[in-house]
This record gives C-alpha cells, sequence and structure tokens, in this order.
C-alpha cells in the first residue's frame, strides 16, 4: 500500500540516504528563500521553520548544529514524544516570518533533535496509513454521539501517540465525551482543532468559476473576512450564488480589487437622483474607472440609461441645491479624456491575403507559358520561311 507522506505537499521522492525531499514544484506550503544568498555563519540557537499537514508549521532551535537545507525531513521536539516534519525554511527569512506571526524571537523555542532514521521514516508511514481509517471511524462516533460537527482531517503525530481531529461546526460543540471515546478506541491522546469552510475547501481543492485551481488550495494560507462591501464597491450584483464560493462563502478575490475601486472613487458624488427639466433621473450604476454614471430619467426602473460623467453629476447636484433644474446632456467617448483609447487590431504583415504567393506564381507560369507559345510560333514561322527560301533556291 502507499502511503501518502507528502503531507500536502508536492514531492518527487525521498532520498532513503539522507532523508531529504525533493520538490516537484511550488505548493501551497512551500516559501521562497529571497534572502538565501546573504552569507551567514550556523548559529547555535538558530531557528527554522518546519512543517507539518494541513498548514501547519512550527518554528524550532537547532541547538544541536545539524547542517540543514530545506527539504530536510527531521525530527522534533513534541508534547509528548516527539514529531516529524519537513524543514520549509531557514535563515533570515525565519525572523521576518517570526514578525509576521508576532512571535518574540527571544522566546523559547522547541528543539530539533534529529534528521530522522530509516526507524522513524518506517514508523511514519505507519501513522500516515491509520489517518483516513481514523478520520471514517471518529465520525461514526460523532454521530453515535449527536454532535453537530464534521471531522474533516486527521493528522497524527510522528510517534503515533497523538492525533489532531480537524473538524467544522456551525455552533459551539461539547466534545468532551468525544474525546474520551476517541482516546479509549484508538489509545492516544486526542487534539480537537476547529477549521473553518475557507479552510475545508482549501483542504480539498477544486477549480473556481475563474477556471483556475481553488486560491485556498494552491497559495493562500491566512484568511481575511470578506464583506458584501467589497462587493458593492466593485458594482458587482448582489447574486449570492455567483458571489459565494465552493465554500459557500463570499469569494476570497473579492478583497483583491477591492483597494483600488475604493482609491478611485474617493470624489465621486453620492448616488442621489438629479432634478432635471423632464422629471427625476435616477442613478442606476456606476462605471467607476470610465468615471461614468448611468441614470434613468422619470422611471427608476427603466432600461434607457444616460451615461454623465462625475464631474457632470458634481455640477447638476450643485445646481439642483440651488433650486435649478438641469437637463442631462449624455456623456460621449470624445468628451471622455479619462477614457482609455481603444487599440484596433492592425495587421503588420501588410493586407495581402494568404495566398498572395501561391497567385503570384500562377501568374508567373502563365506568363512563361505565354512566352513558351510565342516563342514555339516565331520558331515554325522561321522554318516555314527557310522551307520557302529552299523552294525559290532550286
Amino acid at each position: 500500500m502507499n502511503n501518502d507522506i507528502t503531507r500536502g505537499f508536492p514531492i518527487e521522492n525521498i532520498d532513503s540516504e539522507t532523508t531529504c525531499c525533493k520538490m516537484s514544484y511550488s505548493g501551497k506550503l512551500n516559501v521562497f528563500d529571497w534572502l538565501s544568498d546573504i552569507p551567514e555563519g550556523i548559529d547555535k540557537n538558530e531557528i527554522y521553520e518546519v512543517r507539518f499537514k494541513n498548514t501547519r508549521k512550527g518554528f524550532y532551535y537547532n541547538s544541536n548544529k545539524l547542517r540543514l537545507v530545506p527539504g530536510d525531513i527531521v525530527a522534533v521536539e513534541a508534547s509528548p514524544g516527539h514529531d516529524i516534519g519537513i524543514v520549509s525554511l531557514k535563515g533570515p527569512l525565519v525572523l521576518c516570518q517570526l514578525r509576521k506571526h508576532n512571535i518574540n524571537p527571544q522566546s523559547e523555542f522547541k528543539t530539533i533533535y534529529r534528521k530522522v532514521k530509516p526507524v522513524d521514516i518506517e514508523k511514519w508511514k505507519e501513522a500516515i496509513a491509520l489517518e483516513t481509517d481514523t478520520m471514517i471511524e471518529s465520525r461514526k462516533i460523532a454521530v453515535d454521539l449527536k454532535l453537530n460537527m464534521k471531522i474533516g482531517d486527521v493528522e497524527y503525530q510522528g510517534d503515533k501517540t497523538k492525533a489532531i481531529f480537524y473538524y467544522i461546526a456551525d455552533d459551539r460543540v461539547d466534545f468532551r465525551q468525544l474525546i474520551k471515546v476517541l482516546a479509549d478506541r484508538f489509545h492516544i491522546r486526542v487534539e480537537m482543532r476547529q477549521i473553518g469552510a475557507r479552510q475545508e475547501a482549501g483542504r480539498i481543492g477544486g477549480i473556481g468559476s475563474c477556471g483556475r485551481e481553488l486560491c485556498c488550495a494552491t497559495w493562500m494560507s491566512n484568511f481575511v473576512s470578506v464583506t458584501t462591501t467589497a462587493a458593492r464597491y466593485q458594482e458587482l450584483s448582489p447574486n449570492p450564488q455567483k458571489l459565494a464560493g465552493q465554500c459557500c462563502k463570499l469569494k476570497c478575490c473579492l478583497n483583491y480589487e477591492v483597494d483600488s475601486y475604493i482609491d478611485e472613487r474617493k470624489d465621486f458624488p453620492p448616488s442621489e437622483a438629479i432634478m432635471t427639466t423632464n422629471g427625476k433621473a435616477y442613478h442606476q450604476k456606476t462605471d467607476v474607472f470610465r468615471r461614468l454614471m448611468w441614470y434613468s430619467v422619470g422611471d427608476a426602473n427603466s432600461l434607457d440609461m444616460i451615461p454623465v460623467s462625475v464631474e457632470k453629476v458634481k455640477e447638476y447636484l450643485e445646481m439642483n441645491k440651488r433650486g435649478i433644474k438641469v437637463e442631462l446632456e449624455a456623456q460621449t467617448d470624445s468628451d471622455n479624456s479619462n477614457a482609455p483609447e481603444e487599440i484596433d487590431f492592425t495587421q503588420v504583415v501588410g493586407q495581402d491575403s494568404l495566398t498572395r504567393f501561391d497567385s503570384s506564381r500562377r501568374k508567373k507560369k502563365k506568363h512563361r507559358n505565354r512566352q513558351n507559345r510565342g516563342n514555339n510560333q516565331q520558331d515554325s514561322n522561321r522554318g516555314g520561311n527557310n522551307a520557302g527560301n529552299n523552294e525559290t533556291n532550286a
């Protein structure tokens, strides 16, 4: 039975002599060390970043002065026993990661014991092989106890003395009885860890509506809350089916460009109705980057809309405050100086067709045939004249 020891990370192979993983390509748990070319000495208390399963990482001291590189499989200190992880980062960039996670570099860190031995690898593989069966059995136990929760994954510690159960729940769950049953059933120490719907979707993976692999399954490890305000700023349709991702939550990509929209809309006027000579003009939509606001006159639900520039809307609202009714002027692309220029397609190779060389060859062939025919006729005429001269001479 082939056990997956990649721990959610693509690995080509593991060198049995050096116990080092060879990465196939960059994945979600990989970190690019952009400070790797800075020369440094080996510190007695050098800090390394070690990764495990399901985006779980930890920082450990290399107190034994081991020569470690990213990809090495190491045995690290755990409570209780030891755990098996893969070195993901070393050097000065680890300090940047500590600042990112608000961890004091002077605090106490657990220790890296050693590089793993073949015995450790075999025990680690046995622990990984138990994870799927343990997850299925624990789900049955949770159903028997009538707990409103879903156990999504199980991670065994490298020495098989402890397991982390990742679960999803909408409300608070009293799982004290569940921990007792799981400890008696599997003879391990149990740790329950709650995860969100986005983390569950990232663990399962899939293809998004954009046609690419899910961001939470490829590179996202920290999830920021997403609100409908981001959709309103971007003038997106408030359709829950279009705004929700596979986790049934709002798509994380709604936050990618919202800052640009907020900066662009700083000087936009409020979406108020404009009093015109033909009646009220109701705001329908806004084209943020073209700086156009669309209004419909007379009916708030009318589809006949007039584009008006942001500057004109400001003028109209100021005139309405003075009690003056205005007449809307439709904005054209020539009037809008901020509108991007439309670049038409130009054929840089000319306007000739692809068969232009074939047609020229045919013309040349026809021209040559005509010349050959003319030469043959001239030769035949010359032959007839020679024959006539011979007859007169005779």
